[in-house]
């Protein structure tokens, strides 16, 4: 088999040369980004593993982890926590989201210095609690009424949060109009011929489609640096303002869709989607409980897009910041295993995925709890190998890093 940063290298390559750059920057950083950037890598070894556990198929996100939980405001003007990235959707055996989850507590643990043990009852926690919501046969939701402890708190925040304030760190003012700003770190300049043409496209979208949001017009735009894994793909950010109402304006994200980085790894047979971002969106509105605002897609000079309303980066919960304070990690881990059963639940039945009571089966069955619970421990202690041999390489590529 190639080297890891062959494979790497390999498998980034159909992206934006200029910005998978900056995506090896971000994986160099530390294991955890490392581990959210090599999606691809995970399959592929646990697609070759042997004696890993059978599941129901089911909807899954596909690159499930800490971070992939967040909130955002929906359709319904509400502020929910729930899982926010379906960029690898596909219909999978459903234990394949619980072992990527489940690894992931084991490499933000190590990257955040708390112990091995502490790691090893919040994975147990884990694929406890979601068993659990999987044998009750009930899919739940998670707002501000329903949140607990430090998911509510986080979820009063967001629900107070302003746009403007979000605007205020994206945005600058000349002539008493507002611009995006190219002093943010994330943000790049676009060529004017392309961002007219951009500006035109999100117009006409407006214009003739449901998902988008009346009475508004393009101010401004700019390609936006996001994520790790997705960090390569087009990406543009577009300052919308209203056309009949003085001072409002709102944040477009519009994001090149990928084939799935499961694909090749996964037997089940996937339904026809016209489009890959057609598969996004139809996966995120089957598996959330009500989707984020503006949700919908388009083809940009043939390649397929998936457009949102734009969410705080910060409505994210920072395990930095609560790394010693064990009650509340258990309350977010403990929610975070919920919404991934709610989320298999109310996907259930859905195009070959599994009924809800095979899931209700699956969940009261014991035996495979462990056993993904010993792949997930074996597999980051390879992941810890693997970004060692990609730091090596990668500091040969580039000297001075």
């Amino acid at each position: 088999m190639p080297d890891i940063y062959k494979r790497i290298v390999d498998f980034n390559e159909g992206l934006l040369p200029d910005m998978v750059k900056h995506k090896y920057e971000a994986m160099a950083e530390n294991i955890y980004r490392f581990y959210r950037g090599t999606c691809h890598l995970f399959y592929e070894d646990l697609s070759k593993a042997d004696h890993f556990p059978p599941s129901p198929a089911a909807w899954i996100c596909g690159d499930l982890h800490l971070e992939n939980f967040g909130s955002y405001k929906a359709d319904n003007k509400l502020v929910y926590f729930d899982l926010n990235d379906f960029d690898e959707a596909v219909l999978a055996p459903c234990a394949w989201e619980i072992v990527r989850m489940v690894t992931s507590i084991f490499i933000a643990f190590e990257n955040l210095e708390i112990e091995e043990e502490r790691a090893v009852k919040m994975a147990q926690l884990f694929i406890r609690n979601y068993a659990a919501t999987l044998t009750k046969g009930k899919a739940i939701s998670i707002d501000p009424r329903t949140a607990k402890g430090i998911v509510c708190s986080f979820l009063e925040k967001a629900e107070k949060r302003k746009q403007k304030e979000l605007l205020k760190k994206r945005v600058i003012s000349k002539k008493h109009k507002l611009f995006l700003s190219l002093d943010h770190e994330k943000h790049f300049e676009l060529e004017k011929p392309l961002r007219k043409e951009l500006a035109n496209h999100i117009n006409e979208w407006i214009k003739t489609s449901s998902d988008g949001p009346y009475n508004f017009e393009v101010v401004d735009s700019v390609f936006r640096l996001a994520g790790t894994g997705s960090i390569g793909v087009k990406r543009y950010l577009f300052l919308l303002k209203s056309t009949n109402t003085k001072n409002k304006y709102l944040l477009l994200d519009m994001k090149e869709a990928k084939p799935s980085s499961l694909q090749p790894y996964v037997n089940i047979k996937q339904p026809h989607w016209t489009t890959e971002a057609e598969r996004v969106v139809d996966v995120e509105q089957r598996m959330q409980n009500i989707s984020v605002a503006l949700l919908g897609t388009t083809i940009f000079r043939g390649d397929s897009f998936v457009l949102q309303r734009m969410q705080p980066t910060e409505d994210n919960i920072n395990f930095e910041l609560i790394k010693d304070r064990y009650r509340d990690i258990y309350q977010v881990i403990d929610d975070m295993a919920v919404l991934t059963g709610s989320s298999q639940l109310r996907s259930s039945g859905r195009q070959g995925s599994a009924i809800a009571d095979q899931l209700m089966t699956y969940g009261e069955d014991t035996e495979w709890q462990e056993e993904v619970l010993r792949y997930a421990l074996r597999y980051a202690k390879q992941v810890k190998r693997d970004f060692r041999e990609f730091l090596k390489s990668y500091k040969k590529e580039v000297p001075e890093v």
